[in-house]
């Protein structure tokens, strides 16, 4: 069976949407007891029809690949077509995951010049790892077989901003600024720029908190099976420079 980017090809495509009826059992053993990530009119799959994970060092390159098209303005918008569509309507196998800020600047799919079933997206005000974020970056590891996260943090983050203020925030945003408090402390005396150290030290600490904070997380990375990098856009250029 021909493949393109691990989706079946054109002519084994729509053999499988045109037959009706049966769901595509998930083929991750996770996948028997969490919810139906991989479904479609489709006849069951065959364990070996999926395709092998992407190796975390190659993902990351393919992503730095994308962002440097996309700053200098040549971006290929890979995976848009209408045949991307009806592929990633049977089956998902992004080959990163990216723990990213709300921030409706910062695309992630747009800013590492990606499309449609490459990237599993986690949004958080902050990019802040939540229990639900680490859950659904769980998901993306164990079930849908990501190599590789990529927490981003990006410049003028409001959050982290609130952050470095301290006042009192209505509601419930003050639940996540109070997740990024510990990164601005550990910069508080640190020379240089205060925003732009916190949101390094924001990053690189919600990347740890995913190492700490679960073991399926902590057990890929074991057997070598997943990487966890964090990184910081740049509002102003597009550039994504990846932080140790």
């Amino acid at each position: 069976m021909t493949r393109k980017n691990g989706f079946v090809g054109r002519r084994n495509l729509l053999k499988l949407v045109g037959v009706g009826g049966a769901s595509l059992a998930a083929t991750s053993a996770a996948g028997n007891f969490i919810w139906g990530a991989q479904s479609a009119v489709a006849q069951p799959a065959k364990i070996e029809d999926k395709p092998q994970p992407v190796d975390p060092n190659m993902a990351l390159q393919k992503l730095l690949e994308g962002n440097k098209r996309f700053v200098n303005g040549k971006r290929q918008n890979p995976n848009q077509s209408h045949l991307r569509l009806q592929e990633t309507a049977v089956a998902q196998y992004p080959f990163a995951s990216i723990l990213g800020c709300a921030d409706s600047r910062v695309p992630a799919e747009i800013v590492f010049d990606q499309g449609l079933g490459d990237l599993f997206v986690v949004r958080v005000a902050g990019n802040v790892a939540s229990q639900t974020a680490i859950g659904s970056l769980e998901f993306s590891t164990a079930v849908l077989g990501c190599q590789l996260i990529v927490v981003l943090g990006h410049s003028k983050c409001g959050a982290v901003q609130a952050a470095i203020k301290g006042d009192p925030l209505p509601g419930r945003i003050g639940i996540f600024v109070e997740e990024i408090k510990p990164s601005v402390e550990l910069v508080r005396h640190k020379t240089g720029d205060m925003e732009k150290n916190a949101i390094i030290a924001n990053a690189q600490h919600q990347a740890q908190q995913l190492r700490e904070s679960s073991t399926i997380l902590a057990g890929l990375m074991k057997e070598g099976k997943l990487k966890i990098v964090p990184g910081r856009y740049d509002l102003a250029t597009g550039k994504v420079t990846l932080l140790t």
